[in-house]
């Protein structure tokens, strides 16, 4: 798959969704995000497959002080993310263990039909409940 379809795909995710993380607090940028609530830091990754077409939404979180890998590195608040957590949530899934939605973008080929498969990633956040991304993980 051309570099094109990755280009237009992350052009609608920030057009649609990305706003939406500003809006609940997010910072950071493609693909990772972070927001620091008052007990813990809330991620998402948005990890695309290395084959093309497709992507996952990957949620987690950390300590509000950031993460102390297993062998003594500190990752600190602002550069934690949902990839230095063994623990990740797929959106869409039925349980951590399932391998949830992999939002497929092979088969668009117009702005509108990227911006479509970016409002199917919308319309599962619950971004405004602080305590969504934690209920996933437990």
């Amino acid at each position: 798959m051309a570099s094109n379809e990755r280009k237009m795909m992350d052009n609608a995710l920030k057009k649609v969704v990305i706003p939406y993380l500003r809006k609940e607090g997010f910072k950071g940028s493609l693909p990772h995000f972070r927001r620091i609530n008052e007990t813990n830091i809330d991620l998402i990754t948005f990890q695309f497959s290395r084959w093309g077409g497709s992507f996952v939404v990957e949620l987690t979180n950390c300590s509000i002080e950031g993460l102390t890998t297993y062998f003594g590195e500190h990752i600190p608040p602002n550069r934690v993310t949902a990839h230095d957590i063994n623990d990740r949530y797929r959106l869409g899934a039925k349980s951590k263990d399932d391998e949830g939605i992999w939002f497929e973008f092979e088969n668009a080929k117009s702005e509108t039909d990227f911006e479509n498969v970016a409002s199917d990633v919308l319309n599962i956040l619950n971004l405004s409940d602080r305590k969504w991304i934690t209920s996933l993980l437990n």
